[in-house]
């Protein structure tokens, strides 16, 4: 099992610099905290009930699941960000709140207005969010109890960072500061993903935080942006939940002159956006449950750009890859397969593919490669896998991880 987490170590953005030991409270105002309230385990180490705010209401964006099933808090949460406002969030693992039906929906409703109570704000301005075991009540004497116990501090994200685990190894966190004209604006991030991981979100939960003044329009545009990037081009196991959710708010704090569309400063915060959840997402592939390795897959040379990340993801997404990965098992015929089923515009006799530095099919042809290099490239930590398609200008890129015995034990066991 990977252990540790992989973090934005460095940008070819000179005015983008990373905050050694960052995280979703590092932003100016922004407050978190986390207690065990019974949820996940009697372990009281174990936290699993979290909550995140802003000393004032601030502009909000969201992004949800695809799946069709969808838990409680997501309806709560697109109701609230209607508005395009929000002030904090209220989280808990252990628990999905998902097809819990009227009861379920009620309880979320119950969380939002306990938090807001805590906080002694609007219960209009909570968001809340859920992950874990679905079909499930939520224990609200638990809750209730636990919300009231809560300290919120400016280094509290960190213990959000565990609340809202489940499967993870590890936490997923980052802090960048994003130089502009006159002033310095933060952004930070906490996520958690293990399984049930795939393009179109997954059993994803995400807190995005940023002390820029940005303008309500461009805040849901980054983020879908950020997230067509990052997010939605990692597959672990090919599985959506009905729980996935992405939020960013922005309070302001930095002072700086308001953020717009189309400006220059517009573009350094989307940059810097994307730059952040493409570390909370190879952070969430490094940490697929059972995973020993990291793989990502670049398809370039492709007609369009939609071509180049269907391309990707497929092969990303793909079990036999995956366990092909996981034995160091130079069998590129799987590579070649998965692309051909991703309906993406191909010639055959054009595709080049790389393994790392080293070319195993070419022009329609397999290539005599040295087995022994490949094994080797195979048996990395990372695991780098190159097509050319050779017919236009496009490029993109997914991450996926190795698919293990370990995997199957996790999942076969998960409720019991």
């Amino acid at each position: 099992m990977l252990k540790s987490s992989l973090m934005l170590q460095s940008t070819t953005n000179p005015a983008l610099k990373v905050i050694s030991g960052g995280t979703v409270t590092s932003p100016c105002g922004f407050l978190g905290g986390a207690v065990h309230a019974g949820l996940k385990t009697r372990d009281k180490n174990t936290l699993d009930l979290g909550i995140l705010c802003s000393p004032l209401p601030c502009p909000a964006a969201g992004v949800f699941t695809s799946n069709r099933i969808k838990a409680a808090p997501i309806a709560l949460c697109q109701k609230c960000l209607s508005r395009k406002c929000a002030q904090a969030v209220v989280v808990n693992s252990g628990c999905a709140n998902a097809c819990t039906g009227e009861q379920g929906q009620a309880d979320a409703a119950e969380m939002v207005h306990l938090a807001a109570q805590r906080l002694g704000i609007s219960p209009e301005d909570v968001l809340v969010a859920s992950t874990g075991v679905i079909g499930t009540p939520l224990p609200m004497k638990l809750i209730r109890s636990g919300i009231d116990n809560i300290t919120l501090s400016r280094h509290g994200g960190h213990e959000l960072a565990w609340a809202i685990t489940t499967t993870d190894t590890f936490t997923k966190e980052i802090a960048v500061t994003l130089r502009l004209e006159e002033s310095e604006i933060t952004l930070g991030g906490v996520a958690k993903g293990a399984g049930m991981i795939h393009p179109e979100l997954a059993t994803l939960l995400c807190f995005l935080t940023t002390d820029a003044k940005v303008d309500p329009d461009l805040l849901q545009q980054a983020l879908q942006k950020a997230i067509d990037i990052s997010f939605n081009m990692v597959s672990i196991d090919g599985d959506t939940s009905p729980n996935d959710t992405v939020l960013l708010l922005a309070n302001g704090l930095a002072h700086n002159e308001a953020i717009h569309s189309g400006s220059r400063s517009g573009e350094k915060f989307e940059q810097a956006l994307i730059e952040v959840c493409l570390s909370l997402a190879k952070q969430i592939a490094r940490d697929g449950e059972g995973a020993t390795k990291l793989i990502e897959v670049t398809v370039e040379g492709a007609l369009t750009w939609g071509d180049a990340r269907v391309a990707a993801r497929s092969i990303a997404a793909s079990s036999l890859v995956k366990a092909a990965v996981h034995g160091s098992d130079p069998n590129w015929g799987r590579v070649i397969s998965a692309l051909g089923q991703s309906k993406a515009e191909i010639d055959p006799s054009r595709i080049d593919l790389y393994l790392g530095e080293l070319c195993l099919f070419s022009g329609g042809h397999p290539l005599l490669f040295d087995k022994a290099k490949a094994i080797l490239i195979l048996s990395q930590d990372e695991v780098p896998i190159k097509l050319c398609l050779n017919l236009g200008p496009e490029k993109a890129t997914a991450w996926g991880c190795d698919l293990s015995e370990e995997y199957v034990t996790i999942n076969s066991t998960y409720t019991t």
